[in-house]
């Protein structure tokens, strides 16, 4: 087994347009974030994605590398680079449009048997690209703990319903979930969160986090156990790239632990208590930190002031 992550999914280039009527463009894309934050938390990390080989791919492989991120080859092969627009509200909440398309390149051949397999968001849902993550899902599981952030783009997953059955599909192979109040919400039409939630964690995965902004965190736990974290106090800055840095935390913490890879399933159900509170608690620092500055930038160990 190699000590290496391999995180699936889309990287593309984000556009924020501000209240106060600036406009910036920077890398991005859910499954980029959380490769970059674990880069910078100082694991081995490589990202399969589907970009073009144009002006803005090069800006994100860049992006990415400078973080410590090795692009898996034939990355670069989509037509173009895909483009999200983030329209910030009063509060620094972001609206998200999208240009893009989703495939997983042929004849990739990232590192064999990572220790952890994570995708989430569109490249979990959107065709022709999907249906390849969910092989290399049911691939990798006999060697590597999968992990999964639905992280809902409604511009991009059609009606709600169909994109639920698509992300609780992906929920039953994977070992861990991080999932927004918000999420929920918009996929079960206004269910309870936290029942949802339970309900995932009973469908396969050893706990389901369910994050909740400023209000913290809960880790529903197979066994029925729920373990709740209080989320540090900030000045936000903006939110983009916070779920993701909070997922990167939560691989990095496991890793840590001693939790990843096929053979400590049964360690990872039977995690305590006390580490999980640990590790989330961590998390929901290292998101802190990305929400205090502009965009999807999470913190190495150096700021979050660890050796």
């Amino acid at each position: 087994m190699s000590e290496t992550a391999l995180i699936i999914g889309e990287a593309l280039v984000d556009v924020v347009r501000r209240t106060d009527g600036s406009t910036d463009a920077h890398p991005g894309g859910s499954p980029a974030n959380v490769a970059i934050g674990l880069g910078r938390l100082g694991r081995s990390v490589e990202l399969l994605t589907w970009l073009g080989a144009d002006a803005h791919g090069t800006q994100v492989r860049e992006h990415v590398e400078s973080s410590g991120v090795r692009l898996v080859a034939g990355s670069q092969t989509a037509a173009q680079t895909p483009v999200a627009t983030a329209t910030l509200d009063g509060s620094g909440a972001a609206a998200y449009d999208f240009d893009l398309t989703w495939e997983v390149p042929a004849n990739a051949a990232p590192t064999p048997e990572p220790v952890v397999v994570h995708t989430g968001s569109i490249a979990a849902v959107l065709e022709p690209g999907s249906a390849d993550v969910m092989r290399l899902l049911s691939d990798a599981r006999s060697t590597s703990t999968i992990t999964y952030d639905p992280n809902a783009r409604p511009a991009l997953m059609g009606d709600a319903a169909s994109a639920l059955a698509r992300i609780e599909s992906v929920i039953a192979l994977a070992d861990v979930v991080k999932v927004s109040d918000e999420d929920i919400a918009w996929l079960t039409d206004g269910e309870n969160v936290d029942a949802v939630a339970h309900q995932w964690a009973a469908r396969g995965p050893a706990f389901v986090v369910l994050t909740r902004g400023s209000d913290g965190a809960t880790a529903f736990v197979a066994d029925g156990r729920e373990v709740t974290i209080d989320a540090p106090s900030v000045d936000v800055a903006d939110t983009v790239g916070a779920g993701d840095s909070f997922m990167g935390g939560l691989v990095d913490g496991l890793w840590t632990a001693g939790l990843l890879g096929a053979h400590r399933r049964s360690a990872l159900r039977a995690i305590d208590d006390a580490t999980l509170v640990a590790v989330l608690e961590r998390c929901a620092r290292i998101a802190a930190v990305t929400v205090s500055r502009p965009g999807a930038n999470p913190p190495s160990s150096a700021e979050l002031g660890e050796a």
